[in-house]
């Protein structure tokens, strides 16, 4: 049976509100790039796009049951991934950005009285507080309680593929977040 036409989207909605994760999995791919496009035009940057419209398949997965009367997944996607794109951008006006201290403007004699590692770990742990609740969950379950995907999955109720995403997305803005920290003090013990 041919699904990828928009005639056959009712067949797996319906199969998704009866927990068919082949289903699901096949929405995702068959609308997974479209979204992205999408959440592109509106926060102009690919991590953050494909980080909001994994979340949004999360979203959609983990409330599937809830779901009644929805008559295009395509139309009910679009504006659940439009939505959570304009509570981004608004998050990301709220949250106030902490200036990076160039290298250059720490005198030398202070250096070490300024960083230490309890400021890192301080900043790992505001990091990771700062995750979206699902990937937070997902990162420390994996990283602190050193669980396996498969059992993450089981605990949160999600596919083992839906915790590396949820994963994999903490560990970049980790990343991102904590790579201006950690180049400057890399820099300062040269």
């Amino acid at each position: 049976m041919n699904f990828e036409n928009k005639d056959s989207d009712p067949f797996l909605y319906t199969q998704v509100l009866l927990g068919k994760e082949e289903a699901f999995d096949f929405i995702f791919r068959k609308y997974y790039k479209i979204l992205v496009v999408q959440a592109i035009r509106f926060v102009h940057d690919q991590d953050s796009a494909q980080s909001l419209v994994q979340d949004c398949f999360v979203r959609f997965w983990e409330k599937r049951r809830e779901l009644t009367n929805v008559e295009d997944i395509h139309s009910y996607l679009f504006f659940m991934v439009r939505n959570r794109c304009i509570d981004h951008l608004r998050e990301l006006k709220r949250t106030p950005q902490v200036p990076i201290t160039n290298h250059a403007d720490i005198p030398e004699s202070d250096t070490e009285e300024k960083i230490d590692a309890t400021d890192l770990g301080s900043q790992i742990w505001l990091s990771i507080a700062k995750l979206p609740d699902r990937c937070r969950i997902a990162f420390e379950y994996s990283r602190i309680d050193e669980l396996t995907y498969p059992q993450i999955a089981n605990k949160m109720g999600i596919s083992t593929k839906a915790v590396e995403a949820l994963v994999s997305r903490a560990l970049k803005a980790l990343r991102a977040n904590l790579v201006d920290l950690l180049g400057i003090m890399i820099l300062l013990f040269l």
